[in-house]
């Protein structure tokens, strides 16, 4: 989802800057609503379980391509399957330019020996590159943010109704290691919930996420939680009116970053010189592990893989510290 996410400031800019453009953008169906806002942007499933399963599938959704006259094609995933893709646009002539990834510098950022660290291009810069080779440089600043947009609702009937600033918090990440200790975030919605001023916004996924959400909201008056109460459309549109968001190296972080919510963002095992830092948000909003202690992090691209011993990176940010740094930004 973080890597849709990171596309969108991306497409507006090419279409801010070339208004006859038409795109088509291949994916989920359930990340449609993330190019609501885009005009000439159509979202095409890519029903990779079913209908567009294995080579053959593969080769069915070409000719749906195909049928709809592309005229060139950015692969911004270069994997296994748009590689099949791309072996079958060769035979019509359309161009198809894939993303560099990167990942021999990736490699060298992630080394147990030999370490190389240093910043490396930014995702959105390889998504750039993209389209230059096509043929359309893109400017991307922060005019090619989303709008803020009307809320639900289920989403107003879910929130109370003071005047107070809304602190998005999103605790979970796909990996251990980039997922900030569930006690020391309690801390941190503690402190927040006791000021009294400040209505502090839950978000998540699964089961295991919603019970722990759940059991804060009961817990702490002025917490909400929203897992599972929200379609994903009415979840982008709440995200969009939060005055910060707290997340991990994780998906939610790049959603409230398209929309120029100011985002904080808590950095374990990985670390934003992989490329994967929110779109136009200030360097200072990452707070991150200790190297000193830690001086092989980063350990992995995506934190998957950490050695013995880095089991708590996490626990040298400290909670004080992120509790001051959402009081800077938020005001």
């Amino acid at each position: 989802m973080g890597d849709v996410a990171m596309t969108v400031p991306v497409v507006n800019g090419l279409l801010k800057q070339n208004p006859n453009l038409k795109v088509t953008v291949l994916t989920r169906q359930f990340f449609t609503p993330m190019f609501a806002q885009l005009p000439n942007v159509h979202v095409y499933e890519a029903d990779v379980k079913g209908k567009h399963k294995g080579v053959a599938g593969l080769f069915k959704l070409y000719k749906e391509l195909r049928a709809m006259q592309v005229t060139a094609v950015a692969d911004l995933h270069n994997v296994l399957r748009s590689n099949i893709l791309k072996q079958f646009f060769k035979f019509s002539g359309i161009p198809f330019v894939q993303i560099d990834k990167g990942r021999a510098d990736k490699k060298a950022l992630t080394a147990s020996k030999n370490k190389v660290f240093k910043q490396l291009k930014t995702t959105q810069q390889r998504y750039i590159s993209v389209f230059s080779k096509l043929g359309f440089p893109i400017q991307l600043d922060d005019s090619c943010a989303l709008a803020k947009e009307k809320l639900s609702d289920t989403a107003l009937a879910l929130l109370p109704k003071e005047p107070k600033k809304w602190i998005g918090i999103a605790p979970f990440a796909a990996f251990e290691g980039k997922t900030y200790p569930l006690p020391l975030m309690e801390k941190v919605v503690s402190q927040f919930n006791e000021a009294n001023t400040y209505t502090i916004i839950l978000f998540g996924g699964g089961d295991k996420e919603k019970e722990v959400l759940g059991n804060w909201e009961q817990t702490y008056s002025n917490c909400v939680s929203v897992v599972k109460k929200l379609s994903f459309t009415e979840e982008l549109s709440l995200i969009s009116n939060l005055d910060v968001m707290l997340a991990m190296d994780s998906g939610n972080a790049h959603l409230s970053a398209m929309f120029a919510v100011p985002t904080i963002t808590l950095w374990g095992v990985t670390h934003p010189f992989a490329g994967f830092y929110p779109f136009a948000q200030q360097s200072t909003n990452a707070l991150l592990a200790n190297r000193e202690n830690y001086p092989l992090i980063p350990t992995s691209v995506y934190g998957n893989k950490f050695p013995p011993g880095y089991e708590k990176t996490m626990e040298t940010i400290l909670a004080d510290d992120v509790v001051k740094k959402i009081l800077e930004v938020v005001g």
